[in-house]
């Protein structure tokens, strides 16, 4: 009888490895390259790093992201959608961020207005297959701490 409880407390923890190891080995989520360090959005709340979440009131976010139509104008661009895209330019390392998207604002976590009016702390181009614009703003969100550059620009 012993054994059998052993048994059956041991396989959900193996299926749970399982199943976290193919989540976090995977480089199929949305991730741009930084240097010697990489950002990657993860599904997994709880191995995440930094939570993102968005709103449609901006009285209530505290880093606002404009959607732009010119590249040149946009502090951070996503074009991977034509015949030279790479698929392993970002590669797994102890140095990864990893970024979740929340569903609701978590304590410390930011908040994201996403429109295509100003004003912005940041501004996205986003022409992809793999990214949208709300991946493409949580990374660009984590990537930079939340820290919002224009009102440090204008003080």
């Amino acid at each position: 009888m012993l054994r059998f409880k052993i048994l059956a407390s041991v396989i959900p923890l193996l299926a749970a490895a399982v199943f976290a190891r193919s989540e976090i080995g995977s480089v199929s989520h949305p991730c741009i390259a930084l240097g010697d360090t990489s950002v990657e959005l993860t599904s997994l709340f709880w191995t995440a790093g930094m939570h993102v979440a968005f709103t449609d009131d901006p009285a209530r976010a505290t880093v606002r992201v404009q959607i732009t139509e010119d590249a040149d104008a946009a502090d951070f661009a996503v074009v991977d959608d034509g015949p030279g895209s790479e698929s392993e330019s970002c590669q797994a390392n102890p140095s990864t961020r990893l970024i979740s998207i929340a569903a609701q604002p978590v304590d410390g976590g930011q908040v994201v207005y996403l429109s295509t009016e100003g004003p912005a702390d940041y501004r996205i181009y986003v022409r992809s297959k793999t990214f949208s614009q709300r991946e493409a703003a949580a990374l660009i969100v984590g990537a930079r701490g939340g820290h919002r550059h224009l009102q440090a620009a204008s003080l």
